[in-house]
């Protein structure tokens, strides 16, 4: 399917010279949403996924409806002080300075092969910082999922190493 077709570009948004892809446009259209889900879905299948792991908000967007299609569970990865029990965090940087994630410090067992999903990889950052969060509880990474890319960013070289499927390119 070319998902491109449900995605919205917002020019100049949030700031001037930024062209926005807006998802909500795809997400609002169900055979489009349920079938990019699939695709993600069926890419995670003979991976042996135990748990799926997600960054605010838009890694819930598409990590809770595949850990549900996978029958398995959904663990959050949060700013912090947003998740109620001990967590660990992890600082990582900006382009204009820090941010903070957190992830409760029982959402994941040593072993458990793990599948992280977002929206989009940019920079790869935050999926980076995921990543980290992930091993330090001693889970293993074993893919990593977004509807999509922006490779003029690079984002894909923070990932080195790592199994990345991407639906649309930019």
């Amino acid at each position: 399917m070319d998902y491109k077709k449900y995605v919205t570009l917002v020019e100049d948004w949030p700031k001037e010279g930024v062209q926005f892809k807006d998802i909500t446009t795809l997400m609002d259209n169900g055979p489009a949403y349920k079938a990019a889900v699939e695709e993600i879905v069926e890419y995670a299948e003979n991976k042996e996924i135990d748990l799926v792991v997600g960054p605010e908000a838009r890694g819930f967007i598409v990590g809770c409806p595949v850990s549900f299609a996978l029958e398995i569970g959904f663990a959050p990865v949060r700013k912090e002080g947003k998740l109620p029990r001990e967590v660990i965090k992890v600082d990582y940087g900006l382009e204009y300075g820090k941010n903070v994630l957190t992830i409760h410090k029982d959402a994941i067992k040593p072993g458990q092969r793990v599948l992280i999903t977002d929206d989009l990889l940019a920079t790869g950052g935050t999926i980076e910082a995921t990543i980290n969060l992930v091993e330090e509880l001693g889970g293993i990474v074993v893919g990593c999922a977004f509807l999509i890319e922006l490779t003029y960013l690079n984002g894909r070289d923070k990932l080195e190493g790592y199994d990345v499927l991407t639906l649309m390119q930019y």
